[in-house]
């Protein structure tokens, strides 16, 4: 019968290796198996299904219908809007509200690098070398493209902002204080300006309209011109048949 060791002879491994012993432990999880405790990070991420904005792993909330289709959503807010069956069409804070209204890019070449491929490609080193690349650049491009398209739209807010505050203050003359409220001299020659203003600006609107309207269809005149006509020009001229018998018709070239 052994006899059982005292405890100052049992060996115990330093921390260091009690350290090494527990990093990798795995744990039962229900219905899958074993996994690890701490699996590895990754920065792949999906956009999510209400708002579109990005869903990173182990964030926000992922919703399964009975049907096998999973649904993520960035935070809470959207889910509750997801189950009230809001249409995210008609929410100015979500992405597809903005494309719907003109507020973001929605035909630009930059957007097709991200759309999902349903055939696998094959792996090829020198093709993910240049993919990693391209991605950079695509970015720079795009962002690019966006802060264009932002100036471009915010074209005319600052014009539209100044005569909306000029309306307000002459509307509202008597909360002025005195020294400061404009005669109705003054409020005629500064009704008069705007009107002459906004008068010149739709005029040269219209000019503009009318030119690129013009230069179109010019354009489009010269392609058809040049489909139509043919590239050399031809006569028909007259020529005796063989044997002396009648004569017969002949195209040649100028």
């Amino acid at each position: 019968m052994n006899k059982a060791l005292p405890p100052h002879s049992i060996p115990i491994p330093p921390s260091s290796q009690r350290r090494h012993e527990n990093r990798n432990v795995y744990v039962r999880c229900r219905g899958h198996g074993h996994a690890k405790e701490n699996p590895p990070p990754t920065n792949a991420h999906m956009p999510g299904y209400f708002c579109s904005s990005p869903v990173y792993p182990s964030k926000g909330i992922t919703f399964v219908r009975n049907d096998a289709k999973s649904f993520r959503f960035c935070k809470s807010k959207c889910h509750k809007n997801f189950k009230m069956k809001r249409n995210p069409r008609k929410l100015a804070w979500t992405k597809s509200f903005r494309r719907a209204h003109g507020k973001e890019m929605t035909v630009d070449s930059t957007l097709t690098f991200a759309q999902r491929r349903n055939v696998p490609v094959r792996y090829n080193r020198d093709l993910v070398q240049t993919t990693l690349k391209a991605m950079g650049r695509v970015s720079e491009i795009r962002a690019r493209r966006e802060r264009a398209f932002y100036k471009a739209r915010m074209r005319g807010n600052k014009q539209r902002q100044r005569e909306e505050d000029r309306k307000l203050v002459m509307e509202n003359q008597h909360l002025l204080p005195p020294s400061e409220r404009f005669s109705k001299e003054e409020l005629e020659q500064h009704e008069a300006e705007a009107e002459t203003e906004t008068d010149v600006q739709k005029v040269k609107d219209k000019v503009a309209a009318r030119r690129k309207e013009l230069e179109a269809e010019e354009s489009e005149l010269s392609d058809v011109e040049e489909e139509l006509l043919p590239k050399t020009k031809t006569k028909r001229k007259m020529k005796m048949k063989v044997g002396g018998r009648g004569v017969e018709a002949m195209d040649v070239d100028e």
